[in-house]
């Protein structure tokens, strides 16, 4: 998974900082809202919404593509953003990079009539000190891993919630002041990997991450060795993290922070929420967890077998996931040999992340019609110097064979380095739609 390294663990807050704004940056950022509102407002828009939503409720139109480019270097840069004020370039980052994707690449991408302000949410940490060393201008990091015994478990507190309301409504008033008459802003949920005010790109996405955060306190050594070792220290723990997350999420609902999260927002990894078994974004009832998408996925237990990852660690992420009303499951790992317990531990399943490591053949055979096929294209084939086309349109034409025209969205992720080739992006659009027959 891409953004591991912006875990749940700890968030900070900024001030607002819009006492200061300049005619040019509310120039700006005025000039991008009546952009973005030509295109959300427009028939390709309301086309798409139907397309995604036919392929959610298991009804496809067409297989969907989508793109994450906010991974990749030098698609977007930073350097062409105007506004001066800190915030407010977040804000412009939210419309130019979202703007110039529509424009240049041809997925289908969804821009929405409104502008979404996230909660300012934080959360302590869990009465020990998680410290990570990154490596510089890379993904990879390491945690000194605090709980390292059974003994350490006893250290673990309770964490703590909190919402900046203040900061919150004063950055979603401002938003209102500077264009609020060209489009609307809405505020609701938060973005558990990009705390920033005003650039969210995560936003509205309940990720579940208990394994995440069990890898983070006690290593991978571990989690390896105590099921063997220390069983019941093991439950222990992972009970803890579950009542974490459950108390979370109850808190979340009932300080009134989520809204409906079936819209292009994120229902899992870089994957759009629009369904019709759950209330659209513009109903009027009451926002409970079960109306809602959830994301669980457990790529730190790779390498547990099967029946250990049923008897340890699925029945906590399973609780989580059904207190929700829809799940989205999986992100990097292979999920072909341990399908059937997922699809029986979590029942209210809709989408399956299929990345490159899955057995093709065999996962499309379990999902067959009843689920959604969430292809993530194996980023190395476009990636580096030169990509590999023949191996890029083989990965493609597989899946989609293996998916026996079903369900299935190509969702692109992880992609980082593309040496400066942009055209590429669209290029790999182009070759997906020819290959799936569009």
């Amino acid at each position: 998974m891409a953004y591991t390294v912006m875990s749940n663990m700890s968030e900070s807050h900024e001030q607002t900082g819009l006492e200061d704004v300049s005619d040019k940056d509310i120039s700006r950022l005025r000039k991008l809202a009546r952009e973005w509102m030509d295109i959300a407002e427009s028939d390709v828009m309301v086309q798409r919404k139907n397309d995604w939503r036919n392929l959610h409720d298991l009804k496809p139109s067409k297989p969907m593509i989508l793109f994450e480019t906010f991974t990749v270097a030098g698609f977007f840069d930073d350097g062409d953003l105007v506004c001066e004020n800190e915030l407010l370039r977040n804000v412009e980052k939210t419309f130019a990079s979202n703007l110039k994707q529509y424009h240049e690449l041809g997925d289908d991408i969804v821009l929405e009539p409104y502008f979404r302000v996230a909660w300012k949410v934080s959360r302590s940490d869990y009465g020990v000190k998680i410290e990570e060393r990154h490596v510089k201008d890379s993904l990879a990091y390491l945690s000194n891993f605090p709980v390292s015994t059974p003994g350490d478990i006893s250290k673990l507190k309770e964490r703590s919630f909190a919402v900046d309301r203040e900061i919150t409504l004063k950055f979603k008033n401002r938003l209102e002041n500077i264009f609020g008459d060209i489009m609307p802003v809405r505020i609701g949920n938060f973005d558990n990997f990009f705390p920033e005010i005003g650039y969210t790109p995560f936003l509205g996405n309940n990720f579940i991450g208990i394994t995440m955060d069990l890898f983070k306190l006690i290593g991978n050594e571990n989690m390896l060795l105590w099921p063997y070792d220390h069983p019941d220290d093991l439950h222990r723990l992972l009970r803890f993290l579950c009542d974490d997350r459950i108390r979370f999420y109850n808190w979340m609902m009932e300080e009134n922070l989520l809204t409906f999260n079936t819209d292009n927002q994120f229902a899992g990894p870089s994957s759009y929420g629009y369904v019709s078994d759950l209330p659209d974004p513009e109903s009027d009832e009451t926002v409970k967890l079960d109306k809602l998408w959830a994301w669980p996925e457990s790529q730190e237990t790779t390498p547990v077998s099967p029946k250990m990852f049923d008897e340890f660690f699925l029945p906590y992420i399973a609780e989580v996931s059904n207190m929700f009303g829809m799940s989205y499951y999986g992100c990097c790992e292979p999920v072909d040999d341990r399908l059937e317990y997922i699809r029986k531990a979590i029942p209210n399943l809709r989408t399956v992340s299929i990345s490159a490591w899955n057995n093709f053949e065999k996962i499309g055979e379990q999902l067959g019609r009843d689920y959604v096929h969430c292809k993530k294209p194996n980023p190395t084939f476009i990636s580096g110097e030169t990509p590999d086309w023949d191996s890029a349109k083989k990965d493609i034409s597989d899946s989609f064979n293996a998916c026996k025209n079903g369900n299935i969205e190509f969702v692109v992720r992880d992609v980082y380095t593309i040496n400066g080739d942009n055209k590429r992006l669209r290029e790999w659009v182009e070759m997906t739609k020819k290959a799936v027959g569009l």
